[in-house]
Formats: structure tokens, C-alpha cells, sequence
């Protein structure tokens, strides 16, 4: 059976189709991640049988590639150069430091998108303007500190290229419901309100074999069509390996659905560059494709995202 691609009419629609503005009051500004509840915690820490913990993140490191359009910035501000060899003094502190700075959104860095990331007709998230993030203040409304509790749910891992028998998506091929439904089939394992929703693409197997590509060209990602999906399932995050949006998405008035109707009119947070590879390996490990995910952003404050270091627990 042929499958049906949505018009750009019928994805501009999702603008309302998909939208939570006021479903949890009219000044709310947390969004999707109000379906993370007490319950839905505890279910996760149910999850913890084993005891094993596995990271999800990139590791940041200074790189020029086709696909880094800003290069993480570290230096050392003290290093134990001058220490080697010397007999502390009484009193005496010997140590070494570093600066760090980063832009962490784009391609490359494993990062939160908060809900003042993205606009569209000048609004954000719950009918906001879009002028509330400002360049003297930053995010007013918002703010990746609204996460300051930290994140923690179950987290669901949908792993594609396992289901389809092949190392990683083609960059040409756009990822649909039926993929992630399949996806669900055969990892026994079923996307429920509250989840933190993780899908791998295989994209980062295929740039630490093949080495980095012009991603400006093409990427690996969600067609628009999975935006239904995911606000029918009620996902509290959405994680990828890739930055989740198809490129190019097929419609020219919207670029970036899952980023412009997913966090405008949903309310969805979104982590863009995971490292789902060794996540992957335990599922398999443990025949389980369910675990409780904790992801804790940095508190900063009046800030568009955060890099973060999501950790899975078996």
C-alpha cells in the first residue's frame, strides 16, 4: 500500500491540528513535559533492575567539519606544566583549569532546545511573542531553567536501523509513523503519554565510519508527517541522533516542521545529536528497549537550551 505524503496545506494545518496552547493554563511554560508526572517517575525508577548506567551524549570536543559551524572553544587557563617535578611548599595549592565555551545548537553538540528556541508568525509556545527573547535579556519566557528539577521519565528507545536490517537510514529517506510503529513491533515496546521518545537513525554510526558530510545539503530526519504521531502518543521529549527534521523537509513554507510545529504549537522539547550507539548495544543486551532516562541541563538562566548529558539506567 502506497504511503500517503501529507501537502504542504495539509502540514501547515498542523499548526492547529497539533497545538496545546492553553491545555495546561493559559500562562504555561513548560509544555509537553507536564505530561511527566509523579507516577509517570516512579514507573521509570521501576525500570532499574540491573543497575547499569549508559550515557547518551556526544562528547564535545574541538573540531573543524563540514557539519560544525562553530567549533567548541577550550583552552587552559592553568595547566600542571609548571608543577611537574616541584616539591610543594607548605601552603601552596598546585592546580590546573580550563575555559569552555560552546554554541550548542546545531549539528553536532548533544543539546535541549527550549521552547524559546523557535517562532513562527512571531509566536512562541502559548500564543507568546516572540520579542520576549531579547538580545539584552536572553529568554524571558521560556528558559531552559525551567528544567532546573532536571528531567526524568521513562525513556523509550525506537531503534530503526535494527528494525530494517541496515546500518543506518539513507540521508535521502525520510522517517514516517509506519517506520516507528514498526520500530515498536519489534522492540516489543510501546510509546506511552510521558515518555521521553528516543529514535535512532544510525546517523552517528555512519559519520564515525564515513567521517562528517555537508549536512546543509541533506539530513537525516522525521518527515513533517511523524508531527501528528508524536502529539497523538503525548511525548514529553523527543531525542534523535540526528537534529530530527528531514533535510530538506519537501516544503518550502516549513522547513523544519517537527522544530516549528513541535515546539511552537506543541510544546515539545526537544534533544537534537544524541549518541544513541552504545544505548542501542544494551537494549540489545538486555532484550529491553525501556529504561528510566535522567537528563539534567545546565541552569541557565533566561537560556535557549542547555548541552546535556542524558543518562539511561537499566
Amino acid at each position: 500500500m502506497a504511503r500517503q505524503i501529507p501537502s504542504e496545506e495539509e502540514v501547515l494545518g498542523y499548526f492547529d491540528r497539533c497545538r496545546n496552547w492553553g491545555k495546561w493554563g493559559p500562562d504555561d511554560q513548560l509544555g509537553t513535559i507536564n505530561y511527566i508526572t509523579p507516577e509517570k517517575r516512579k514507573q521509570a525508577a521501576g525500570l532499574v533492575r540491573e543497575g547499569v548506567s549508559v550515557s547518551c551524549a556526544r562528547p564535545i570536543q574541538q573540531e573543524l567539519a563540514p557539519d560544525v559551524f562553530s567549533p567548541p572553544l577550550h583552552y587552559m587557563t592553568g595547566s600542571g606544566e609548571k608543577w611537574a617535578g616541584k616539591k610543594s611548599q607548605p601552603g601552596e595549592l598546585q592546580s590546573s583549569a580550563d575555559f569552555i565555551g560552546l554554541q550548542f545548537h546545531g549539528f553536532t553538540v548533544t543539546h535541549i532546545d527550549s521552547l524559546a528556541h523557535i517562532f513562527y508568525d512571531g509566536k512562541m509556545y502559548n500564543g507568546q511573542s516572540s520579542d520576549k527573547v531579547t538580545t539584552s535579556e536572553g529568554a524571558t519566557v521560556g528558559s531552559i531553567d525551567l528544567l532546573r528539577d532536571g528531567v526524568v521519565s521513562r525513556g523509550v528507545l525506537l531503534d530503526l536501523p535494527k528494525t530494517q536490517g541496515i546500518k543506518w537510514i539513507d540521508v535521502k529517506d525520510g522517517q514516517f509513523p509506519d517506520h516507528l510503529e514498526e520500530a515498536e513491533r519489534a522492540c516489543n515496546v510501546r510509546v506511552e503519554s510521558g515518555d521521553v521518545l528516543l529514535v535512532r537513525t544510525g546517523a552517528l554510526r555512519q559519520r564515525n565510519e564515513e567521517g562528517p558530510r555537508n549536512i546543509r545539503e541533506s539530513r537525516h530526519g522525521f518527515h513533517g508527517a511523524c508531527v501528528p504521531w508524536f502529539h497523538e502518543r503525548e511525548i514529553a521529549m523527543l531525542g534523535s541522533d540526528t537534529a530530527q527534521d528531514l533535510g530538506p523537509s519537501g516544503y518550502p513554507r516549513v522547513p523544519m516542521p517537527v522544530h516549528q510545529v513541535g515546539i511552537v504549537s506543541m510544546g515539545l522539547w526537544l534533544m537534537d545529536n544524541a549518541n544513541l550507539e552504545e544505548l542501542a548495544a544494551a537494549c540489545e543486551r538486555y532484550q529491553r528497549w525501556e529504561f528510566m532516562l535522567t537528563i539534567g541541563p545546565l541552569r541557565v538562566i533566561n537560556g535557549t537550551g542547555s548541552p546535556v548529558n542524558p543518562i539511561a539506567i537499566f
